[in-house]
Parts: C-alpha cells; structure tokens; sequence
C-alpha cells in the first residue's frame, strides 16, 4: 500500500511554529527558573567580592559540558542548559519550516531555509560568520 503525504497548508505550519515556539519558551522558562531557585537556595546568603572577577568554568562553555554539568545537578549548569534552550528554540523553528516547505514541495523555500539554518548552526557552533 502505497503512503499519501499531505502537504501543510500555511495555516496548518503557522500553528504548528507557534506551538513550538511557545512550548520552547515555556520550557526555558521553567528550567531557567528551577535553576534560578536552586542556586539560590545554594548561594542565596553568600556576600560576593567584586574586587576580583571569577570566569565562568571552562566546562560551562561548552553545550557537552552544560550538560554534564545540569546532569550532575550543578545550579549554574541548569540555567545554562535553560539558555541553550532558548536559543535552540529559533533553531527548531527553522528545522520545522524546512519539513513544512518540503512537504509542500516548494523546494526555493527549502533551499533558502536551509541556507539559514547553515548559517544559524555555524555561527552557534563555530562564532564567527
């Protein structure tokens, strides 16, 4: 038996995008903000010395060490995780659009939308354009 693919209206990749985007958002929020209290109730009552700067760890420069670091239930690692989050979050988006313009065999939009995300991934993963 041959498989029908449906194409998805614009209205149909608009939702889509939108649900994505919100539940992005919401759940940065929420891991931001559970990070947020936990290092709080870590650190709350800590008197800071502004007179030397302490860098942020090497291993919370990295998204392989963000990981490590919220896996291993570091405060700090959690909000970072939060944060990579949020910034994959428009990432996702276009990963989506390039199924939805796929699927409605529109292949400029799919070429130009992967030329975003080429450019999006190389500068997250790289820094430079």
């Amino acid at each position: 038996m041959r498989r029908v693919r449906v194409a998805w209206t614009d209205d149909q990749m608009q939702a889509i995008i939108s649900a994505l985007l919100r539940a992005g958002v919401t759940a940065t929020s929420f891991v931001v903000l559970a990070g947020g209290i936990y290092y709080l109730a870590l650190h709350g009552g800590e008197h800071l010395d502004y007179r030397a700067f302490h860098a942020q760890p090497a291993a919370l420069r990295t998204i392989p060490g963000i990981v490590a670091f919220a896996l291993s239930s570091h405060s700090r690692g959690i909000i970072e995780l939060g944060l990579v989050m949020l910034v994959m979050t428009p990432v996702a988006r276009v990963l989506i659009s390039v199924v939805g313009f796929a699927r409605q065999r529109d292949y400029l939009y799919v070429g130009a939308t992967l030329l975003v995300l080429a450019i999006l991934l190389h500068n997250l993963l790289v820094g430079t354009l």
